[in-house]
């Protein structure tokens, strides 16, 4: 359990003699404090939240205006109100609660924590999201603290991908099953929804068989969640609001893994794995426009800001496929130093960061030239990319090291994140 798990499973109780008293020293003043082995109560005129876990408390303390001799009594400085933190011992009496061996703390302006503990806070910047396939859970990631700071269970085996909604509350994560794409095992037949805030799963949605659910994708226009649902061939339509399947588009192949989708919203284009082929799909007719072959076998997708490429890599080459979207063809290839796999382009349409699995390293790709002019160390195995949507940091998920490497546009430098296990799927809720 996560620190800030522990913190949302505080309780509050009221500890002032009686009602009227409580109501009459109750301020906006909250102390928050993380110590070994001390325990808090309560003070007059407030009221203390208190949790434990593994020999830690965490405890948050609501001080009171109180009067002089209240100030006194507790050792505070009547202008400044520290908070206390006692050890070990309070002792009840019948006026209220008596304050043996107390430590004053520093203050801690008013209203900064109100809100503190009535539920788990998320960092004002963002938070990344994580699919940690094989803890089966999803992370949230604080990447200014540079740590993964709390985790959900998605009750389901297993999570591949997640989609963050446009407001930043609510995660979407298809249950894709045990096995790999093409693979023998089992058919994942449902997604979840989980509030960010809240830090839990509050809704399942039952595709009513296998489908194989995987790659999640909001419209950019319509707000319509599009969820690949290989076994049916198809992506999947969803409402997010009602939280029911709302429609579908067939992609014509198997093995529809990945899905990119333009910025107007007009259209979807489908990584078909096995047929190595790329579907262009009208999401506003939900009908197939046309198949690419693109080659043997393929993986991941990607598009411009400008809509003008789509690339998927090639599996089996150290190439990545220029796909023009004008002409629904491949246009040109882009030499990789090994294989690639996940991509992604920035904001500002300079570059294009691919993923290289098995040499262990990030290509950065100049889409001007269409020519990689750097690759960057990262953990073993990087498997998908995401660019911040300020466009100054890309976040790339390491599955055999457990990690996310942080890499920084402006000078290419790398920060390692820990994550779970088998992370994969990367989304950014802002």
């Amino acid at each position: 359990m996560s620190q800030d798990e522990d913190r949302s499973a505080l309780d509050a109780s009221g500890v002032a003699t009686d009602e009227r008293s409580r109501n009459r020293y109750l301020s906006g003043l909250y102390a928050a404090v993380r110590l070994d082995k001390v325990s808090v109560r309560g003070l007059p005129g407030g009221e203390c939240a208190r949790y434990e876990s593994r020999g830690v408390v965490w405890c948050a303390s609501l001080a009171a205006r109180g009067t002089e001799s209240h100030s006194k009594m507790l050792g505070w400085n009547s202008a400044a109100r520290s908070a206390i933190v006692c050890r070990e011992k309070l002792k009840d009496t019948q006026r209220g609660i008596v304050v043996t061996n107390f430590l004053p703390l520093t203050l801690i302006s008013a209203g900064l924590l109100i809100a503190a503990f009535a539920a788990p806070s998320s960092p004002s910047n963002g938070l990344l999201l994580v699919a940690n396939k094989g803890a089966q859970n999803l992370g949230l990631i604080d990447t200014t603290a540079g740590r993964q700071i709390a985790t959900v269970a998605e009750g389901g085996v297993t999570g591949h991908e997640v989609a963050a909604s446009p407001d930043g509350k609510r995660a979407f994560v298809p249950i894709y099953g045990n096995s790999g794409v093409g693979m023998p095992g089992t058919d994942g037949s449902t997604l979840v929804v989980i509030d960010l805030r809240e830090r839990k799963v509050i809704r399942t949605i039952d595709f009513g068989h296998g489908v194989r659910p995987h790659c999640a994708v909001f419209g950019p226009k319509d707000g319509l969640l599009y969820v690949t649902t290989e076994l049916d061939h198809s992506v999947t339509i969803i409402d997010p609001q009602t939280l029911k399947i709302v429609g579908s588009v067939p992609t014509g192949q198997a093995e529809s893994h990945m899905l990119a989708i333009s910025s107007d919203g007009h259209h979807g284009y489908t990584a078909n794995v096995g047929p190595g082929t790329v579907s262009v799909l009208d999401l506003v007719g939900r009908k197939t426009v046309t198949v690419i072959p693109v080659a043997q076998h393929v993986q991941r997708i990607s598009i411009t800001p400008d809509n003008r490429w789509v690339f998927t890599s090639d599996t089996e080459k150290p190439r990545l496929a220029v796909i023009d979207t004008a002409t629904r063809k491949v246009d040109s290839w882009i030499a990789l130093p090994s294989t690639g796999y996940g991509s992604a382009s920035t904001p500002d349409g300079k570059w294009l960061l691919a993923a290289l699995p098995e040499a262990n390293a990030v290509a950065v790709v100049n889409l001007a030239t269409l020519h990689v002019i750097k690759t960057i160390s990262v953990p073993p195995a990087p498997q998908e990319v995401v660019i911040r949507p300020d466009g100054e940091v890309a976040y790339v998920s390491c599955d055999h090291n457990h990690q996310v490497a942080a890499i920084q546009i402006s000078n290419w430098g790398v920060k390692l994140i820990d994550a779970g296990r088998g992370a994969d799927g990367l989304a950014w809720a802002k």
